[in-house]
C-alpha cells in the first residue's frame, strides 16, 4: 500500500460514517491537499459541501478557517491588516482568517472581483503581504472555494486567471435514492456528534511524506502523449474558443499521478487520465458564444466527448 493510499483510505474511513456518498468527493479533497492544490466546489445550497471540507480538515488535523463571501467584503478582511493596539501604543498585524492549512471561500462569487483578486497572490504564492510586509501562509495550504452553479443574481462571474489557479473542480450532486433513505435515518444532532467525536486520522507528517512519493511515479511517454492528444484534441473543438494551457495539461498529469497512487500503483495509465481530465479541465476551458445556447453544450460533456473519441495507447 503506498502512503497515499493509506491517508486516503483512513481519512474517506472516518469521515464515511456521516457523509453519506461522498467518498468520491473525500478522496479527491485529500489528493488536493497532498498536492497542495486548489478545489473549486459546485453544488446547489444542502449538499454538504462545508461539512465535507470541515470534516477532512480535521480528520487530517489541519487548522481549518471560513471566509464568508459578500459583496462588502474587503481584501484586508481575507489577508490582515495593520491595526493600533492602544495598550502597546504601536501599531501591530492582525492576521486573517486566509491563515489556516484549509481555508474554506464559501460562495466566492459573491465577492467583489476586487476582493477575489486578494486570494490570487494566497493561491499562487502562499503568501499575502500586508502594509507592504510579507507573510508566508502555513504548510499544507489549501483553498476550498464553494460556488451555487444556478445562481445569476448578486454574483461577480470568477476571471479565467482566478479559474486557472484551481487544481481542479468538484461538483457535488443530489444523492441516490438509497443514500437519501441512509440520510434520512441520522438526524441533525446524530450527524453533529459524529463530526465533533472526530478525532485525526492523519497529521502533517504524514501528508508531507506522501507528497514525496509523487516523485517516485513513472509517467510512460506514450500516457504523456496520450495527454498531449486530448490536449490538442481539446483545443481544436469547435465549440472551445480557449483550450488547455501548459498549466492546465501539467495539473492534468500531476493529478493522474495521485490518482494512480491513490489506487496502489507507482505507474500512470491511460484511466488515470481519462478520471483526472474530469476535473482538471472542464473549469479551465471558454466556449464560444455562439455555441452557448446549445443545450448539448457543455464543458463537462465537451471534455467527455474528446476523451471517447481521442485513441487510448495500447499496451
Amino acid at each position: 500500500m503506498t502512503r497515499v493510499q493509506r491517508v486516503v483510505e483512513e481519512v474517506v474511513e472516518a469521515c464515511g460514517s456521516f457523509l453519506v456518498e461522498r467518498s468520491e468527493h473525500i478522496k479527491m479533497l485529500v489528493l488536493a491537499i497532498i498536492l497542495d492544490g486548489h478545489v473549486l466546489i459546485e453544488g446547489v445550497p444542502g449538499v454538504a459541501k462545508t461539512l465535507t471540507a470541515k470534516s477532512v480538515a480535521r480528520a487530517m488535523d489541519l487548522r481549518f478557517s471560513r471566509i464568508q463571501m459578500t459583496p462588502d467584503l474587503l481584501p484586508a478582511d481575507i489577508v490582515g491588516s495593520k491595526i493600533f493596539d492602544q495598550k502597546l501604543g504601536d501599531f501591530r498585524i492582525l492576521l486573517g482568517p486566509v491563515h489556516a492549512n484549509v481555508v474554506l471561500v464559501d460562495e466566492i462569487n459573491r465577492a467583489s472581483p476586487r476582493t477575489q483578486s486578494a486570494l490570487l497572490e494566497a493561491m499562487q504564492e502562499r503568501q499575502v503581504t500586508i502594509e507592504g510586509e510579507v507573510f508566508k501562509l502555513p504548510t499544507p495550504f489549501t483553498v476550498l472555494a464553494t460556488m451555487n452553479p444556478i445562481e445569476v443574481e448578486g454574483v461577480f462571474q470568477l476571471p479565467e486567471a482566478q479559474l486557472d489557479r484551481f487544481l481542479m473542480r468538484l461538483p457535488m450532486g443530489g444523492l441516490s435514492r438509497d443514500g437519501l433513505k441512509k440520510l434520512l435515518r441520522l438526524n441533525p444532532e446524530t450527524i453533529e456528534e459524529a463530526f465533533n467525536s472526530l478525532k485525526p486520522v492523519v497529521g502533517k507528517d504524514d501528508i508531507l511524506e506522501a507528497r514525496k512519493e509523487l516523485r517516485e511515479v513513472w509517467v510512460d511517454d506514450s500516457v504523456i502523449d496520450y495527454a498531449i492528444r486530448i490536449s490538442e484534441a481539446l483545443n481544436s473543438h469547435r465549440a472551445v474558443k480557449f483550450g488547455l494551457s501548459p498549466r492546465g495539461l501539467s495539473m492534468l498529469l500531476h493529478l493522474s499521478k495521485a490518482l494512480a497512487l491513490a489506487e496502489g500503483r507507482k505507474y500512470v495509465i491511460p484511466d488515470d487520465v481519462k478520471h483526472s481530465a474530469l476535473y482538471t479541465i472542464p473549469h479551465r476551458i471558454v466556449l464560444r458564444p455562439e455555441v452557448m445556447g446549445e443545450s448539448t453544450v457543455r464543458k463537462d460533456l465537451v471534455v467527455e466527448e474528446v476523451i471517447n473519441r481521442v485513441e487510448v495507447p495500447r499496451p
